[in-house]
């Protein structure tokens, strides 16, 4: 008896120390790669008002709409990974009556899971209807000759970034993910 008591708290303090370890990874992904693809698409937003761009293409600002959305979700995902930090601290109280509950634990894991889940549903959407725009625009006749010159019909260089910042959401998004699922697998194994 005294051997299985002698071991729990070992097997805590290894969850705990997991708990910790993938939560503060995951945290600093999604961090950097969620502040520079905010940073991408405020410069968008910024730019293309400038230049009128978003009128001449609906399908690009309804992508830009599910972008900021999926950066939204991101800061959910933020929050969650810190929150797996926080969960990692309270598991190496020595005090059992401190440590959260298992079931508790899972919980906040499967929301973590599901809240990146969606926000890569919603940002890949956005990629998509992007991405979309952006080979409509290069495929027109009017980017080919050079007798119909209309300059938005240019694929810009702030498009592309545009398309990395919501590829940098989708990573930070899948970092997220698997940060939820490692923690989701170690929890719950046997």
């Amino acid at each position: 008896m005294s051997q299985n008591t002698d071991t729990a708290p070992s097997n805590i303090r290894a969850i705990a120390q997991k708990f910790r370890l993938a939560g503060w990874i995951s945290f600093w992904i999604q961090l950097v790669l969620g502040v520079i693809s905010s940073i991408i698409v405020l410069l968008f937003a910024i730019f293309s008002q400038r230049t009128g761009s978003p009128s001449n293409n609906p399908g690009t600002g309804f992508g830009v709409f599910l972008a900021i959305c999926g950066l939204v979700v991101l800061g959910g995902g933020i929050y969650l990974a810190y929150r797996y930090t926080r969960i990692g601290k309270q598991l190496q109280s020595p005090n059992p009556s401190n440590r959260p509950r298992k079931i508790e634990t899972i919980q906040v894991l499967r929301l973590g899971a599901w809240i990146n889940l969606g926000g890569i549903l919603v940002t890949l959407m956005g990629a998509q209807a992007i991405v979309g725009t952006l080979v409509a625009r290069s495929i027109s006749p009017q980017a080919v000759t050079t007798q119909l010159f209309d300059p938005n019909r240019i694929i810009s260089g702030l498009d592309m970034l545009v398309v990395q910042a919501n590829t940098n959401t989708i990573s930070a998004h899948f970092a997220g993910l698997i940060a939820s699922l490692y923690l989701l697998n170690r929890i719950t194994k046997p």
